[in-house]
């Protein structure tokens, strides 16, 4: 019997997969513990529309992110921290900071665990990476400035 997969199973194949099931194995284990549909014409439909769906928002969100690259790349990105007169400051600029800054300067909302940064302890420029989708980075240059 031919059945589609809705979740991996160890052994047995991966989501969405269509793989051919002894009848007993399908109706007593598959079916009923949720893990498996009859791969009949409509529901190959089905899943290969969810398929294709999935790839369509990918993309979308791929292209976006590209969007978003080519416009931060190599923007400056000024940030402002407490510290003394010789540029050294009180503390560090953060991963949050540099994601606060760069949603006010330029719109761009992410997270700060996809900023990566060397460890800001001193006034001066710092170069920065912004991870925004997979395999796309912004690279930018952080200014660092003292503030009384």
């Amino acid at each position: 019997m031919k059945v589609i997969l809705l979740k991996d199973i160890k052994g047995t194949g991966k989501k969405d997969q269509i793989i051919e099931a002894s009848d007993g194995y399908a109706r007593n284990f598959l079916f009923p513990k949720g893990l498996a549909k009859e791969a009949s014409a409509a529901n190959v439909n089905a899943v290969e529309n969810a398929k294709k769906a999935q790839q369509h928002r990918e993309n979308v969100e791929k292209s976006s992110a590209e969007e978003t690259a080519r416009k931060l790349a190599g923007k400056i990105l000024k940030v402002s921290a407490r510290g003394a007169e010789g540029g050294r400051l009180y503390g560090s600029v953060t991963s949050q900071e540099l994601a606060d800054a760069l949603e006010r300067q330029y719109g761009v909302k992410v997270e700060k665990r996809r900023i990566e940064s060397a460890n800001i302890r001193n006034a001066g420029e710092y170069k920065i990476s912004v991870w925004l989708y997979a395999g796309v980075t912004a690279e930018m240059t952080a200014v660092v400035e003292v503030s009384a």
